[in-house]
């Protein structure tokens, strides 16, 4: 009777999985895939901004003179990556907003420097130049600008290849490449500022016409109503502990100036000089207002991208250096632009609707008189005056007039060509100019680029070239600067080396999808897009090297 029982409980036990097998076979296998995608959720408007020039300590240097909701509020609502870093060489503007919203570095993206050597051209060419479009609103050279020159898909463009193009994305920034990279090629539009006209413009890429909220932003003259008045420091300039004394010979002086100090009346060249004060920030997020209320940014049923460059804290910042009263006022008066910025924003998106990020394109040196002054090593070098000297030593001993092309971003472009009719190799060449340099105080390593892989160099040194080198783009000898070296004149600072006073930058987020927290895992620049699609739920951009930070998307 056992083996009987036995039975029929198999019986029963297949007739209920037959059952159950018919019951749900016709159901298609891709129904839990589509319920998930059908229910995933996505905030409604993703706004990155990125402050240009900003070094990671900017967010813990001012912070007691911050108010309670601008970095404050980043810091205690948001997830702060304390130890991003740029991961390739070098540290320069356009290399930084192209790697943020590709997830890529310059060896792949091709956005190598602000401009690069091209030999075919013989003259360098500009990161965003586009001689196949016309200017929409400004100067004719300042709208001839177009995205064409990068290799790679962005962020913005994957959002809107992921709906069919429903996603809208906007890029807004007082310079042409802050606006334009970061927005991708199939943005809605870019905008950035022209300082001839003092108008907000864009180019036939975009548009044909400005729109007319455009045309009525700039009829309102803003940079004449932002410095009718001197810029002088927002609280009394005694209380700026934190900065040098507000003369100082190393400081660079505005047109028409006699003196770097506090109050500067730049009135009668309000146009092109707001960029280079704080004003110019402000003057952008308002900016930026005007366009997500005429494109409706975050109102709709997918979600939107609001690409914001702040350039004004990198004129700023080059002319007076990162312990200037100029930075420290200026980023205080940006503390209470965010503010207001996110204020705005709670209220026209709504608060926890949106996703925030806030990060840099690289960060700056002090400036070499600073250092000097405070027994620390850091001088400048002229790299122009350098090309002269080597040309000079190559044509006394090869007999080529011109065998160094140019110079740009830490490289020499040699003059193939001619080093080939004199019957010289490059190698030749290249030893010359090596030999030459390393007996330079400025210069700690000289290379051809070819033989990257095989000369010795310290991590993270070798893969920061490494990713910064573009074989098509980029240069034939590689000239690595000495720590606090810049290439620069008798005042202001700059960047672009491998070091981490160029290469740490903050990366805070905040808002939908965003818990509130702090890491100090190293994560690389490369890194914020790839989170994005992930919290998007979207493809990764077509060069994307970089990888999910785990602990905001968990």
């Amino acid at each position: 009777m056992k083996w009987i029982n036995l039975l029929v409980l198999a019986f029963l036990f297949l007739s209920h999985g037959s059952a159950a097998q018919k019951a749900t076979s016709p159901q298609p296998f891709y129904r839990p895939a589509e319920a998930a995608a059908q229910t995933a959720g996505r905030p409604k408007l993703v706004v990155g901004v990125v402050v240009d020039q900003m070094r990671w300590d900017y967010l813990y240097r001012y912070y007691n003179r911050y108010t309670a909701n601008g970095f404050k509020r980043l810091l205690r609502d948001g997830f702060s990556c304390e130890n991003t870093l740029i991961n390739y060489a070098p540290t320069i503007t356009a290399c930084g907003h192209t790697c943020i919203y590709t997830g890529s570095v310059p060896a792949v993206h091709g956005i190598i420097g602000n401009d690069w050597c091209n030999a075919g051209l013989r003259r360098n060419v500009y990161c965003v130049e586009d001689s196949t479009v016309s200017s929409v609103g400004g100067g004719a050279l300042a709208g001839k600008m177009s995205p064409r020159n990068l290799l790679v898909t962005t962020i913005g463009d994957e959002l809107r290849l992921s709906n069919n193009f429903q996603s809208k994305v906007v890029g807004v920034a007082i310079k042409d490449r802050g606006a334009i990279l970061p927005a991708g090629h199939t943005a809605t539009a870019a905008y950035w500022y022209d300082g001839t006209s003092g108008n907000w413009i864009s180019s036939t890429y975009y548009m044909n016409a400005l729109p007319g909220w455009v045309q009525n932003f700039n009829s309102q003259q803003w940079p004449g109503q932002y410095l009718k008045a001197p810029w002088n420091t927002l609280y009394p300039i005694n209380t700026y502990k934190l900065s040098t004394a507000d003369e100082k010979a190393y400081e660079g002086k505005y047109k028409g100036a006699d003196n770097t100090s506090f109050p500067h009346d730049l009135s009668a060249n309000a146009k092109s000089l707001i960029a280079a004060t704080p004003y110019g920030n402000t003057m952008t997020l308002e900016f930026a207002k005007k366009a997500l209320e005429a494109y409706k940014l975050g109102s709709g049923d997918v979600t939107d991208l609001l690409a914001i460059s702040l350039s004004s804290t990198d004129y700023v910042g080059h002319q007076f250096g990162p312990n200037s009263v100029e930075i420290e006022d200026t980023y205080l008066r940006l503390d209470k632009d965010l503010a207001a910025f996110f204020d705005y924003l709670d209220k026209k998106v709504g608060k926890g609707q949106y996703t925030f990020f806030i990060t840099a394109d690289h960060g700056v040196a002090h400036v070499p008189g600073f250092m000097e002054e405070n027994k620390l090593p850091g001088k400048t070098f002229n790299d122009a005056t350098l090309i002269k000297s080597l040309n000079d030593s190559i044509n006394a001993r090869f007999g080529i007039a011109k065998a160094i092309l140019g110079a740009s971003n830490y490289q020499l472009y040699l003059d193939h060509a001619a080093i080939a009719k004199a019957g010289k190799t490059q190698k030749e060449v290249a030893d010359l100019i090596i030999t030459q340099v390393m007996e330079l105080p400025a210069v700690v390593n000289a290379f051809p680029l070819q033989e990257l892989m095989t000369t010795p160099l310290p991590e993270p040194m070798r893969t920061m070239l490494l990713n910064g080198f573009n074989a098509k783009r980029g240069g034939d000898i590689q000239l690595v600067l000495a720590p606090g070296w810049i290439d620069g004149g008798p005042t202001g600072t700059t960047h672009g080396l491998w070091y981490p006073y160029d290469a740490h930058i903050p990366l805070v987020w905040m808002g939908w999808g965003i818990p509130a927290g702090k890491s100090n895992r190293t994560i690389g620049m490369t890194d914020i897009t790839p989170t994005l699609a992930a919290l998007l739920h979207i493809q990764m951009p077509s060069g994307n090297v970089g990888k999910v930070i785990e602990e905001i998307t968990r």
